[in-house]
């Protein structure tokens, strides 16, 4: 079989896959290059799917830091904190997902029947009748296969071959990324104390977080389509995170070199559903069949759960006999889409109902200046509600069995 795209999805579906004896080729374009944004929490629920992989406790080599709670400022006063892991079995933990990606492609090259094609391009579908037999590479060589997965993202080129629609909502935010560097924003780093910390006030709404990787990751959130504000640099961009951070965050910001602030880079937040992920020989997995808003970090979470899922029910229709073969592995990509659509779509909708909550904090400044002065009283009812409203989106919306 052939799985296109080398991300949590695709490289954790061939591990799994080429663990059961079965030929894989995963084909990736970019090589895995590291990126300098790139999301990095895991929550419970992406936890449970590796280790229902095996891949629990993560190698001590793979920068990871779990969280210590999470914290909400309004108009620089505190409105909550909750503490990790909020009842759930394992804290939620960020880790570089480069170093993720980068052992789960080391474990699949232990299999002898898996084959990696870094920086080759799918760039068609192979077609007989109206299944779908292989890809098409750039180069104009064609590979053949009883079935291919595709993991190409959200903007899936396999998904548009294919005809398979993807249902868009409307976007409720872009981000706008940047890094604050180590050594020089190790200060920040001390202060947030492990925390994900989101500020909401007059001039806009951002969270920071300790990076895995050392240093901080600062997202601001943005109107889709509106431009990104003027700024003279990234010193400006310091001045406006103070404006409504609290006293010794601010100051810690205006502290920082120019130099320590990397960005921004704009990542356009788009999310939707394909009502069909699946066509005869193929099928598609993670952000080419959903893609994720960044809310609670779930691309990361529901790819990972997607190839745990699919894994089970590929493993076996793959080693099915002839005849018969083609017509289980449809039966299987069937069963795929069947038990992870449900979750996709819950979760999705939890996103926007979080996403509307925020939006009307950033826009409403009454609210916003009630519930600041009111948040000795009013804080800790408001964390009871936000924490149980946290659940799913942390734990999934159901259990997930282990890979046999």
């Amino acid at each position: 079989m052939v799985v296109v795209g080398a991300g949590p999805a695709g490289a954790s579906l061939a591990l799994l896959l080429a663990r059961r004896g079965l030929g894989v080729v995963l084909i990736d374009a970019t090589g895995r290059g590291s990126r300098p944004f790139r999301g990095e929490g895991l929550m419970p629920s992406g936890l449970a799917a590796l280790a229902a992989m095996g891949l629990r406790p993560l190698p001590a080599a793979m920068a990871q830091r779990p969280l210590a709670g999470w914290s909400f400022f309004l108009d620089g006063q505190l409105l909550f904190k909750a503490a990790e892991p909020m009842g759930s079995p394992v804290p939620c933990t960020l880790i570089d997902q480069d170093d993720l990606l980068r052992e789960l492609l080391r474990q699949a090259g232990r299999q002898p029947g898996f084959r990696f094609l870094a920086g080759q391009t799918a760039s068609d579908l192979l077609l007989r009748e109206d299944r779908v037999t292989g890809v098409r590479l750039a180069d104009g060589s064609g590979l053949e296969a009883e079935l291919v997965v595709a993991c190409d993202g959200r903007d899936s080129l396999l998904r548009r071959k294919a005809g398979l629609a993807l249902e868009t909502a409307p976007s409720p935010l872009d981000v706008l990324w940047f890094r604050l560097l180590a050594p020089e924003a190790e200060a920040i780093v001390t202060w947030l104390a492990g925390h994900f910390v989101t500020v909401v006030g007059s001039s806009g709404s951002y969270a920071l977080y300790p990076s895995a990787r050392g240093g901080v990751q600062l997202g601001w959130a943005i109107a889709p389509g509106v431009p990104a504000p003027a700024t003279a640099g990234p010193g400006a961009w310091a001045e406006r995170w103070a404006r409504d951070a609290p006293d010794p965050l601010a100051r810690l910001l205006l502290a920082l070199p120019e130099a320590a602030m990397q960005g921004p880079v704009r990542l356009p937040v788009r999310v939707g559903l394909c009502p069909r992920w699946q066509r005869p020989g193929l099928l598609l997995l993670g952000d080419a069949a959903h893609p994720m808003s960044p809310l609670r970090a779930q691309g990361i979470n529901m790819a990972l759960r997607d190839a745990l899922v699919a894994a089970r029910h590929l493993g076996t229709a793959l080693m099915e006999g002839e005849p018969g073969r083609s017509a289980a592995i449809d039966a299987a990509t069937a069963a795929v889409v069947a038990e992870r659509r449900p979750e996709i779509l819950r979760i999705q909708q939890l996103q926007a109902q979080e996403a509307h909550r925020a939006d009307l904090l950033r826009r409403g400044h009454l609210l916003r200046g009630m519930l600041a002065r009111s948040a000795r009283w009013s804080g800790p009812l408001l964390a009871r509600r936000w924490q149980a409203g946290q659940r799913k989106l942390r734990n999934g919306t159901r259990a997930i069995d282990r890979d046999i």
